[in-house]
């Protein structure tokens, strides 16, 4: 089932609609563009904090959920522990995948 989280994530950025990275999410965030922010489990405290505190702020839902090598390596890219979907479909299903799983998530 993680499994299909992984392979979302992957079918977003092909489809151009993924971002990925601390800073460029927090961009989108604040331009009302992502519907939902991905963020590694061994993201460090701050980044972890940040990112919260700009979903709750903007009324973004998030989840916290795998580690940063294995959703770096299925978006293709290396080293990234932010990742902001912008589709409501692609979203919707990660959210509820995340919930069948039981992933820490805030809505």
């Amino acid at each position: 089932m993680k499994n299909k989280i992984y392979s979302l994530l992957g079918f977003a950025q092909k489809s151009k609609n993924l971002f990925s990275g601390e800073n460029t999410c927090e961009i989108y965030i604040k331009k009302k563009v992502i519907k939902l922010i991905i963020i590694a489990e061994d993201a460090s405290h701050n980044t972890l904090k940040k990112m919260i505190n700009l979903c709750n702020s903007n009324g973004i839902p998030y989840i916290i959920f795998g580690n940063r090598d294995m959703l770096s390596k299925s978006i293709g890219k290396i080293n990234r522990t932010v990742f902001g979907i912008k589709d409501e479909n692609f979203a919707k299903k990660i959210l509820e995948i995340a919930e069948l799983l039981n992933i820490e998530r805030s809505v």
